[in-house]
């Protein structure tokens, strides 16, 4: 198996994010399970970077998020659609990237240290949403268009690009 633990902070995004990627389709292979990718990514994302919390809310019924696969300190367990950053991402079908938490109304805070936040909806094979990616940070404006690109291009993962 490949080297799991691998550190990307000091690497210029583009070149992280293809590493990463690269990375991740090695360790994955051979997997078909959505559950396994969701831990392994959350694993792989978090400590290459150093977030604050990074992990999966799966879509358990329609409208609804339940805490799936992630890496940091205790995540909110359920999360209605169009609440807060990760419902909203889940509601609208689109990658939101939060600068400041504070100044996102309805922001749900499980961890009072994140400043900012990006939120990836996962889709599968048939288009169908299963999943969003949330990712938090310790620092205000950590995230933008690179990281969303970065983030949406290994999530296409669940939607089979690159699966054996």
């Amino acid at each position: 198996m490949a080297e799991i633990k691998l550190d990307l902070r000091h690497q210029p995004k583009d070149r992280a994010y293809a590493q990463l990627h690269s990375h991740m389709l090695s360790v994955l292979t051979g997997i078909d399970n959505d559950i396994a990718g969701m831990a392994t990514l959350a694993s792989l994302l978090h400590h290459a970077f150093g977030f604050l919390w990074t992990g999966f809310y799966r879509v358990v019924s329609p409208g609804t998020l339940l805490v799936g696969p992630y890496q940091g300190t205790l995540g909110c367990l359920e999360i209605a659609f169009g609440r807060g950053v990760c419902g909203t991402a889940a509601a609208e079908r689109r990658t939101v990237i939060v600068p400041d938490v504070a100044r996102f109304p309805g922001h749900i805070a499980c961890d009072a240290r994140a400043k900012s936040e990006i939120v990836v909806p996962v889709l599968d094979r048939a288009g169908e949403l299963v999943a969003v990616l949330d990712i938090d940070s310790a620092r205000t404006g950590t995230f933008d268009k690179q990281d969303a690109e970065g983030l949406e291009r290994i999530v296409r993962w669940f939607a089979g690009e690159g699966r054996s």
